[in-house]
């Protein structure tokens, strides 16, 4: 039987503050070497490692990402918000993860901004490059914008499309785009996931990795539909799943 992708979502998160080195040490520690991050764009240009566009909620501060620099974005404490334990527990840039966990982690980057400006599918590929880590990352993004940015930039790396934006319903059109665009993963929200759909992507050549699994009858479901992989906050909870079904995981 194929392993299954067990990916921690921003790490560990339900454990650790997402995000961050302690969510990514988590997820280790649990024996999870998949993980999912999201990315932005500082004020100065650098790539840093922060689900919203604001610092609000996961942060003592308040504001855009894209008005700080990554400088001033190190020193917020973005870790005292979801414990104590971890207060002061800093926001990283892109290239610190990378870095850090060279030859550690699976990553699956996604590209969060709202705005397609500033190259960041772009940038992020090329750091990617740069760490030597294109047999250890798949783009992905909500986004089809910066989807079509990635393909028209690389067309080697994996890529998968988070569908569908919101609480959207299905719609057939997705598997035909992702053919256009060259994507490696189709990656539809759980609670819409069947095996017949699982059945028709795969027919056209795609993996299947679903996102949304916001408690355990998501998660069980995602496994049970013949997914290849998913991403959750609580991936001890998913690798426990998977030993009870003897399904192995990556």
């Amino acid at each position: 039987m194929p392993k299954f992708m067990n990916i921690a979502h921003r790490g560990a998160s339900s454990y650790a503050p997402e995000n961050t080195f302690a969510a990514y040490d988590k997820a280790l520690a649990i024996g999870v070497n998949h993980i999912e991050l999201d990315v932005h764009l500082t004020r100065d240009a650098q790539i840093v490692v922060i689900h919203d566009d604001t610092v609000d909620r996961t942060t003592n501060a308040q504001g855009r990402v894209s008005d700080f620099t990554l400088d001033e974005l190190r020193a917020l404490d973005a870790g005292g918000w979801f414990d104590a334990e971890y207060e002061g527990e800093p926001i990283r840039s892109l290239g610190e993860t990378l870095e850090h966990y060279k030859g550690k982690l699976y990553f699956h980057i996604e590209i969060k901004a709202r705005e397609i400006v500033g190259g960041l599918a772009r940038r992020t590929i090329d750091m990617v490059r740069g760490y030597g880590l294109t047999d250890s990352v798949t783009v992905t993004s909500f986004r089809k914008e910066w989807l079509q940015e990635a393909a028209a930039y690389d067309s080697a790396l994996p890529k998968g499309w988070l569908v569908p934006m919101g609480n959207a319903l299905w719609d057939d059109s997705i598997i035909e785009q992702s053919k256009e665009l060259g994507l490696a993963q189709i990656c539809p929200r759980a609670d819409l996931t069947t095996p017949q759909l699982v059945d028709r992507i795969h027919a056209e050549g795609f993996v299947v990795r679903c996102h949304g699994l916001f408690n355990e009858d998501l998660m069980r479901h995602a496994v049970d539909v013949g997914a290849d992989g998913a991403t959750v906050n609580f991936p001890d909870k998913m690798a426990e799943y998977l030993r009870a079904k003897g399904t192995g995981q990556d």
